[in-house]
C-alpha cells in the first residue's frame, strides 16, 4: 500500500470518527425532539384512524369531508389568518420603517415598547381588549362622548373584536424581522441612487423596500402560521361566532370526549401549514428570509 493510499484510509478513519462523535453530542437533543415531537405526532395521526368502536377506519376523515360546517371553519380559520396578516403588514411595516430611521438609542427604547406585551400573560391581554371594546367600555364611551357615533356599537364578541385582538398579539411578530432585515440595509445604497437621480419616495421603492422584502416575508409567514392556530383570543373576543379549527378541536375534546375526530382535524390542519410553508419556500429561500440574502 502506498503513502497516498495510507493517507486516503486515515483521512476517511478520522472523518468516520468524527462523524460518530458529532452524532453522540447531538443525540440528547435528538432524543428530546423524538419525545417532545415526533411521537406525539406520531400518536395523533394513529388516534385519528381510530373509529367510535375502537377500530382502524376513515370515519373521522369522512365526518369532514361529509359536513359542510367542518369546510366553513377551516375557510374561517385562513380567513381570520390572511386579515390578520395584511392588518400587521399594514401597521408594522411602517412602524418597523420609522423605527429603523430612529437614532440606536431611540430606536431601542421604541424595541422594548414593542416587546412590552410579551410580559404580560395572553390571556391578560386578551380579556383587556374584552372590557375595552364590550358596549360599556372605555372605547364605546371615548367614541361616544367625542362624538364618533351617537349609541355604543358591537366592536366584540364578532370578527372585528377578534381581529383586533389578534393584531395586537401579533404584530410585535411581524415587527421585529422586519426591523432587523432593515437595519441590516447598507445606507450607501440609498445614497448610490439619490446620487443617480432618484427621488427620495423613488429610491425607497426601487432599492430599500425591496432589500426589506425577506423580513417582511418571515414576519408575514411566521404571524400566519401563529394564527392557524390560534385559540384564547378568538375564543374570549369571537363570542363562539368566530369559530376556528382549534376551537372545534377543543369542543370535541371537551363537550363529545371523541379524541379521534379531534386528532383528525389536528391532522388536517398540520398538513395544511406544512403545504403553507412549502409554498412559502418555493418563491422564498430560507436564507433570504431569515436575513442571509444580504
Amino acid at each position: 500500500m502506498t503513502t497516498t493510499d495510507m493517507n486516503a484510509a486515515g483521512l476517511k478513519r478520522d472523518e468516520r470518527l468524527e462523524r460518530l462523535k458529532l452524532f453522540g453530542l447531538s443525540s440528547p437533543a435528538i432524543l428530546l425532539v423524538l419525545v417532545i415531537l415526533v411521537i406525539p405526532v406520531g400518536w395523533l395521526f394513529y388516534v385519528s384512524f381510530i373509529g367510535a368502536d375502537g377500530s382502524f377506519s376513515l370515519e373521522n376523515y369522512e365526518r369532514m369531508i361529509k359536513r359542510k360546517s367542518y369546510g366553513r371553519i377551516f375557510l374561517t380559520t385562513f380567513e381570520v389568518s390572511l386579515l390578520t396578516t395584511g392588518l400587521c403588514i399594514l401597521i408594522g411595516y411602517p412602524l418597523a420603517y420609522f423605527m429603523s430611521q430612529l437614532p440606536n438609542r431611540i430606536a431601542n427604547l421604541c424595541l422594548i415598547t414593542v416587546l412590552l406585551p410579551f410580559w404580560t400573560s395572553l390571556l391578560v391581554r386578551t380579556y383587556a381588549w374584552l372590557v375595552l371594546l364590550q358596549k360599556n367600555g372605555l372605547v364605546n364611551k371615548w367614541a361616544i362622548s367625542l362624538g364618533l357615533w351617537d349609541e355604543p356599537i358591537k366592536i366584540v364578541h364578532n370578527l372585528n373584536g377578534t381581529l383586533i385582538g389578534m393584531v395586537h398579539i401579533m404584530l410585535p411578530f411581524l415587527v421585529l424581522p422586519t426591523y432587523g432585515a432593515m437595519k441590516a440595509i447598507d445606507r450607501d445604497y440609498l445614497k448610490a441612487a439619490a446620487n443617480m437621480g432618484a427621488s427620495p419616495a423613488r429610491a425607497f421603492w426601487t432599492v430599500f423596500f425591496p432589500l426589506s422584502t425577506p423580513g417582511l416575508f418571515a414576519g408575514a409567514l411566521m404571524v400566519f402560521v401563529l394564527c392557524l392556530g390560534f385559540f384564547v383570543t378568538p375564543a374570549v373576543l369571537g363570542g363562539g361566532k368566530v369559530i376556528m379549527v382549534s376551537m372545534k378541536i377543543v369542543s370535541n375534546i371537551e363537550l363529545f370526549v371523541n379524541w379521534g375526530a379531534a386528532s383528525a382535524l389536528g391532522v388536517v390542519l398540520l398538513i395544511l401549514t406544512v403545504a403553507v410553508l412549502w409554498l412559502a419556500s418555493r418563491f422564498l429561500k430560507l436564507e433570504q428570509m431569515t436575513g442571509g440574502g444580504h
